[in-house]
């Protein structure tokens, strides 16, 4: 067998002793060797610190209670729409909007011999409970006159007003409810043109409040985010 010259002979059998020295200053001394306590402590402390740092973040903003609005146009009962407009066809017409996730609208309108009658139904979302609640005291600050509508939605108003153009009656009647982060705003008004009269102030009051009590319960079953 033919032999090693010196120096790599003398390589390959320090190999082993070399190998074993450096990783017993590793250990000792070395990247490998144990921290000082001191230093296990602050790591231990950092580590903590780090832990507890995601419980001080800013909180996360609250889910919107509708994230969509349901089909206007569907949220009343036929025989409601027939009787609030006499002369329409129940499916009514939506109104284009620039982003419908926040706001639709649906009208409806006909002239039954001289009687005219119109009947629009929106729903518009808001960022947040407080932006609808602050858009909702804005609209009704406006509309004096009028008085609250209890037991539908977080909060109700409710107006009639007549006006006279030409001598031709108009009555109409503008009813906002605010569930949540969202708005439900009807507008009802009719006219006479044979007796240049307007509906009553009840007819008129009336027919706004039911079409809006039937829009709210077309929200809360078609427009709630499911939770959990």
């Amino acid at each position: 067998m033919r032999d090693f010259p010196l120096p790599l002979a003398l390589t390959a059998r320090l190999s082993p002793v070399v190998v074993l020295a450096a990783v017993g200053w590793a250990m000792s001394s070395g990247p490998l060797a144990p921290a000082p306590a001191a230093e296990r402590d602050d790591a231990r402390d950092t580590g903590s610190q780090s832990a507890a740092a995601p419980s001080e973040s800013a909180p996360a903003p609250a889910a919107k209670s509708f994230s969509s609005a349901p089909s206007p146009c569907g949220s009343l009962a036929a025989k409601t729409i027939t009787t609030l407009v006499p002369g329409t066809k129940s499916a009514g017409k939506e109104i284009r909007s620039t982003d419908e996730q926040v706001r639709r609208t649906c009208s409806w309108n006909a002239l039954k011999g001289y009687d005219y009658r119109w009947l629009d139904v929106s729903y518009e979302l808001m960022a947040s409970d407080e932006a609808a609640e602050k858009s909702y005291t804005s609209r009704i600050e406006d509309k004096s006159g009028g008085g609250q509508v209890p037991g539908v939605g977080d909060a109700g108003y409710s107006v009639v007003n007549l006006t006279t153009d030409d001598k031709q009656e108009t009555r109409e009647g503008v009813v906002v409810i605010r569930v949540s982060n969202a708005l439900v705003v009807v507008t009802y008004n009719g006219s006479d043109f044979e007796s240049k009269k307007a509906p009553s102030t009840d007819e008129i009051n009336k027919g706004a409040i039911k079409a809006a009590k039937e829009a709210v319960a077309a929200l809360r079953s078609g427009g709630k985010t499911e939770s959990g």
